[in-house]
């Protein structure tokens, strides 16, 4: 006897499942910070002491990719509060609960 192929397939996750029960609002939140993270890194590499003697276009294409990794691993750390805040701020929209524990209240 041949099992039905709907029982053998695996239950597709839903939107809301796929993003952790949110939505996805975590990882928005996490990107959000992220640009503004890399917003601040560029403003400190624009205000340099002086000229680089190694400068080329390569190199600041190169940094600001190295920015960019560097100020996403910064916002998946959450360490910053920006991601927190703006998590709280949605699920208070949204009826949610808003407690998410730590951060500014």
């Amino acid at each position: 006897m041949t099992t039905p192929i709907s029982s053998t397939r695996a239950p597709t996750p839903t939107p809301a499942a796929a993003g952790g029960g949110d939505g996805g609002l975590r990882k928005a939140a996490e990107a959000f910070e992220a640009v503004i993270l890399r917003q601040l890194m560029a403003s400190m590499r624009q205000a340099k002491l002086a000229d680089d003697i190694f400068g080329s276009s390569a190199t600041d294409n190169f940094r600001e990719m190295a920015d960019a990794k560097t100020a996403d691993a910064m916002a998946a750390l959450r360490q910053f509060g920006i991601a927190d805040m703006v998590e709280r701020q949605f699920r208070g929209l949204g009826g949610g609960p808003t407690s998410l524990g730590g951060g500014v209240q």
